[in-house]
C-alpha cells in the first residue's frame, strides 16, 4: 500500500504544473487525500484536502485562488493544478492519505489525520 506522487519539474514564475497523486494498493476514492509541501530548511505544510465524495475540498490560505485539487475517477487519482506559481511555491510536494475520508476544515489541522503519506515530487519555481 502506497502512494505515488507524479508531475513535478521546473517552471518559470506565474507558470503552471499539474501534480498528480495515485494510489497502489487501494481506492484514493474512499479516502480523502491531501497535498503537503515541504522546502528545504522549512517545515512540512499543508497545500489542499479532497474529501471523499462528495469531494469537499480545504486549501490552504498560501494557495487559495491559484491552485485546484480535484479527482479524476476514470483513473482515481487526485490532481493539484497549480497556477501562478511563485519562487516560494517551491518545494517537493508529496500526498497524503486519511482514512476517515474527512478533511480538516481548517488546513492547519489537516496534519493530524493522515495515515500514510507518499514520496514526493520536486517543483522548482524560477525566476
Amino acid at each position: 500500500v502506497q502512494l505515488q506522487a507524479s508531475g513535478g519539474g521546473l517552471v518559470q514564475t506565474g507558470g503552471s504544473l499539474k501534480l498528480s497523486c495515485a494510489g497502489v494498493g487501494f481506492r484514493l476514492s474512499d479516502n480523502a487525500i491531501a497535498w503537503f509541501r515541504q522546502a528545504p530548511g522549512n517545515e512540512r505544510e499543508p497545500v489542499a484536502c479532497i474529501s471523499r465524495a462528495p469531494n469537499r475540498i480545504t486549501y490552504a490560505d498560501s494557495v487559495k485562488g491559484r491552485f485546484t485539487i480535484s479527482r479524476d475517477n476514470t483513473e482515481d487519482t487526485v490532481n493539484l493544478q497549480m497556477r501562478s506559481l511563485q519562487a516560494e511555491d517551491t518545494a517537493n510536494y508529496f500526498c497524503a492519505r486519511d482514512r476517515s475520508g474527512y478533511c480538516a476544515r481548517d488546513a492547519e489541522y489537516l496534519v493530524y489525520g493522515m495515515d500514510l503519506w507518499g514520496k514526493g515530487t520536486q517543483v522548482t519555481v524560477s525566476s
